[in-house]
């Protein structure tokens, strides 16, 4: 049996629980605990020490979908599949996983997970066909740069080429892309470059989705510092100017964009390319009289 339930809620969480901003609506399940790389140095998700990486048993895995399918019936639409990395698995936990979703949660329609582009290394385009013939269909990759100087500071893992070749997978077997670049991740100095390189990256892959949060560290700077020593922040005005020129580099075919998580002061929702002018014009609203843009005040932003 599965032990440290919650109030007989079905599902045993190890805490801090993270899920994309889209994810709110979703069951959280846990097939990992915490992020098998977890070396990024402005990451603070996976660091406190409960969530050292783990797969989670088998059999737990599976009982927790039985008692979500007995608690919970055709209630749930969408499930995500938590926590860091789910696609570290190997394919056939993970077929087994996403066969036990539709037989105790038939009504779900959406299955996603993060992905980090070094798990799919090991893993063909077959596999992941495999994978989104059973069910999965959106991953959310966060690339943070597509600028290799600025990835190797932050001690990412990955690089350019590492990341194209791993959306470029996960498009071809019909999974569909989020993908996440970090406003500021470079610092004053590499500002330029980051955003230049983050919308090559884009335009190279063609994500169906695409995302920007602004990099910040609540718990401290340290951990980010030790690498990158010399890194200097962008001010508001930086972080503006950074993305003006991300976006415009962009050169995407029918791309959702947001840029509405609370770490963003100036929130931008559009499809690009065709909203691209629009984008564009309030950018630089904000960048010529931030007074006359929509911004979020500070204290809304909750960090």
């Amino acid at each position: 049996m599965i032990g440290n339930m919650n109030a007989g809620f079905p599902i045993r969480y190890v805490d801090p629980v993270f899920r994309p901003p889209s994810e709110a609506e979703s069951l959280i399940l846990p097939v990992t605990d915490g992020c098998s790389w977890n070396k990024c140095t402005f990451c603070e998700m996976y660091t406190a020490p409960q969530k050292k990486f783990r797969a989670r048993d088998a059999a737990e895995t599976l009982e927790t979908l039985q008692r979500c399918g007995e608690r919970f019936g055709t209630d749930i639409r969408r499930v995500f599949l938590a926590d860091g990395d789910a696609l570290v698995l190997p394919t056939r936990r993970l077929l087994e996983i996403l066969g036990a979703i539709r037989e105790h949660l038939p009504a779900v329609r959406r299955v996603s997970s993060y992905c980090l582009p070094r798990n799919l290394r090991k893993k063909s385009v077959d596999e992941l066909r495999e994978l989104a013939a059973a069910g999965l269909s959106i991953a959310y990759v966060g690339a943070e740069s597509g600028d290799d100087e600025v990835l190797a500071k932050v001690h990412k893992g990955e690089n350019f080429a590492s990341t194209c070749e791993a959306l470029d997978k996960l498009q071809q077997a019909g999974i569909r892309r989020s993908v996440m670049i970090l406003n500021g991740l470079g610092g004053k100095a590499l500002s330029p470059q980051h955003a230049q390189n983050s919308a090559r990256l884009a335009n190279a892959t063609q994500p169906e989705y695409l995302a920007t949060l602004v990099v910040s560290f609540p718990q401290g700077e340290q951990r980010f510092r030790a690498g990158f020593p010399e890194w200097e922040a962008c001010d508001q005005h930086e972080l503006f100017v950074e993305m003006e020129a991300f976006i415009s580099a962009l050169e995407l075919r029918r791309t959702v964009f947001r840029s509405d998580h609370v770490s963003n002061r100036l929130v931008l929702k559009g499809t690009l390319g065709t909203e691209k002018p629009r984008l564009l014009d309030e950018i630089r609203t904000a960048i010529a009289s931030p007074e006359a843009a929509r911004l979020r005040p500070v204290w809304a932003r909750g960090l």
